[in-house]
């Protein structure tokens, strides 16, 4: 009997990995069968962590590694990045959404709730990772073996170490030929003065060394510091749209229980609603009618909009009153975007797409925006520009909207003249991040642009082209560490505005993609901004306008009057096109007029006849000049303004 229950699993070379008991499989099995009563798992016995790494490490692998061995999903059953539900991160290979499972795990008879945060590796998503770091004691701190230590992996470091969290190391693909452990180790013990002895190895795709990272995990991990004799008190932490189920909130259980048919209520609105439905990610949603202190749940309340479900509040019964947990820095967009509809007519359709859509990414920002050369539409705010390009792919394939992205652009600081109408309106400092909005030049007292740290770490024969790639771009070195013999750690003062369109992708091409890139916020610094016009025939076209620094205005207006000679179609007129500052004209292409030959049907006669018909087509296309618009078609401003 003992034998019918063993499964034993290999890999792909037909060498035994390891052993797992199918009664577990069938005990802690999520297809509704389970009879565990989660609420009645001691404080003492429930572990809340996250993976957190730099991309492609290996996060999604290990969940499911995770899930396989604690029993939640049949192994071998042909499902890959399990937790990445996604339709984007499955075509990406990235984690986009942070994804939470409450898994069973027996450890010396004993059975453990482990409730597992994956959270993503793209510096775009860090928002992900630090709402989740909310919910959890511990991290499980990935590093590759062969890649060794990353930017992302340094500042997810940090974020977790200034959270006062338990950090487990453990050294991922060990598997690989080209794997060296003793030098992340070093790298490790260098950067983060992590015990070499202390680090785990493992290979998630194998399953190599799964059951000790449990085990750490266990033992190393303290239990959740709650109180289930407390009143009720929970942090929201994230949401997600159901069409049928309306808002979903997923909360972490700080004190007391929780069941259906109880009535709470949000400290941030002062809402109350009654609970309709409480859910355990296992990964799949697993119906329960209580949670209690420690856990990590779904509920359902019949939230209707995003305005209700405030990322970061602490939700109570109504019957009594708690103080306000402690939450989390909201994140602050860096990039901004317009987004409009192709067609006016699909208003209405790409606003209730939006508002869905920002209900599962809670750090967008949305303000209403208009174009006259594209309508009604939508001023966007993103983490970055993968941000920006995930959002929009999930908007077309979600909800099978057709939006129309314009060109990334950051948030400007501006501060005026002091007069008395300034003063008055409390409007001596403004932001814009729209270049339609900048004030006259005799307005401006002085102007500032969003800084940043960036954290670049190269193989060191890189070093000459990555220090110049910073140094075009107007960057400022602030420190330089060697990690080991052959990478170096650099650290820059970046201006955003010169690293979200291409920055990632030129560095990526210089180094023949063996470095890595992550910033974080420094603040605003005064900068020499300047709005930099178009004028068609004389006549400025405000849509076409952008933001620029003086040091590259000339090489930024020569780019953009070629692109529009290219797009812009001929016409029965001349066209001129100028890129200004002020009243100074930098660069200039002409559009040439379609000429139709008057002279044609002459055949003869006298040479004044001729010089009569071409005086008169000049006297016409002098007055079309002074009379006619240029006829911008729609498609021109959208070849322009999109990424």
């Amino acid at each position: 009997m003992l034998l019918k229950n063993l499964r034993f699993l290999y890999n792909k070379n037909g060498n035994f990995l390891r052993v797992i008991n199918r009664s577990i499989l069938v005990q802690f099995s999520t297809d509704g069968k389970n009879n565990i009563d989660f609420s009645q798992i001691p404080i003492e016995k429930i572990r809340n962590f996250s993976i957190i790494a730099h991309v492609d490490h290996g996060k999604s692998t290990l969940a499911d590694r995770l899930l396989e061995h604690t029993g939640a999903v049949v192994p071998n059953s042909g499902h890959n990045q399990i937790l990445d539900k996604l339709q984007v991160e499955r075509e990406r290979g990235i984690t986009v959404k942070a994804q939470t499972a409450s898994l069973l795990y027996t450890y010396r008879n004993e059975t453990y709730l482990l409730n597992l945060i994956d959270t993503p590796g793209h510096v775009d998503f860090s928002n992900e990772v630090a709402r989740s770091l909310s919910a959890c004691q511990g991290v499980i701190l990935l590093v590759d073996s062969n890649d060794g230590v990353q930017a992302q992996t340094v500042a997810n470091f940090y974020l977790a170490f200034g959270n006062d969290l338990v950090i487990v190391p453990v050294l991922n693909k060990i598997d690989l030929k080209n794997a060296n452990p003793d030098r992340v180790c070093r790298q490790l013990e260098s950067l983060f003065d992590i015990n070499p002895n202390e680090v785990l190895k493992v290979s998630a795709k194998l399953g190599i060394g799964i059951d000790e990272m449990l085990e750490a995990i266990v033992t190393r991990l303290p239990p959740p510091n709650v109180n289930r004799d407390a009143p009720f008190r929970a942090l929201l932490f994230d949401s997600s749209y159901d069409k049928y189920r309306g808002v979903l909130s997923l909360i972490s259980v700080n004190d007391g229980s929780l069941k259906i048919g109880d009535t709470i209520q949000s400290c941030h609105t002062q809402s109350t609603y009654e609970i309709k439905s409480i859910s355990l990610l296992t990964p799949n949603e697993k119906p329960v009618n209580t949670i209690t202190a420690g856990q990590i749940g779904l509920i359902g309340c019949n939230m209707r909009t995003s305005k209700e479900a405030h990322i970061g509040d602490t939700i109570h019964l109504a019957s009594e009153s708690v103080d306000a947990l402690p939450g989390f820095q909201p994140s602050r967009p860096m990039v901004f975007a317009g987004i409009y509809p192709f067609d006016q007519s699909q208003h209405v359709h790409l606003r209730s797409a939006i508002e869905k859509l920002v209900l599962n990414d809670s750090a967008v920002s949305v303000d209403i925006d208009s174009s006259p050369a594209l309508g009604q539409g939508w001023r966007l705010g993103f983490l970055g520009l993968l941000h920006l390009e995930v959002f929009s792919q999930r908007l077309q394939q979600e909800y099978e909207a057709e939006p129309i992205i314009t060109a990334p652009s950051v948030i400007y600081k501006v501060k005026l003249k002091r007069t008395k109408q300034t003063i008055k309106d409390g409007t001596e400092e403004i932001l814009i991040n729209n270049p339609a909005v900048w004030p006259e030049v005799y307005k401006i007292e002085e102007c500032f642009e969003p800084m940043v740290i960036g954290t670049i770490i190269t193989p060191d024969k890189y070093l000459g082209a990555v220090m110049a790639l910073c140094m075009e771009r107007r960057g400022l070195q602030k420190n330089a560490v060697n990690i080991d013999n052959d990478r170096v750690m650099l650290q820059y003062d970046l201006p955003l505005c010169e690293i979200v369109v291409d920055f990632h992708d030129t560095l990526k091409t210089i180094t023949s993609g063996f470095a890595s890139f992550d910033y974080e916020d420094s603040g605003y610094q005064s900068s020499n901004l300047v709005k930099m016009s178009i004028l068609l025939n004389g006549v400025c076209v405000e849509e076409l306008s952008t933001i620029v620094h003086l040091s590259k205005a000339q090489t930024m207006a020569k780019k953009l009057t070629l692109k529009l000679k290219e797009i812009i179609p001929r016409q029965m007129i001349h066209i001129a096109i100028q890129a200004s500052i002020g009243g100074k004209v930098l660069a200039r292409q002409d559009i040439k007029a379609y000429r139709k030959d008057v002279t044609q049907k002459l055949y003869g006669g006298d040479v004044t006849r001729r010089k009569k018909l071409l005086a008169q087509q000049a006297a016409g296309k002098k007055k079309m000049r002074s009379v006619a618009n240029i006829s911008l078609p729609r498609e021109t401003f959208i070849d322009v303004l999109k990424k």
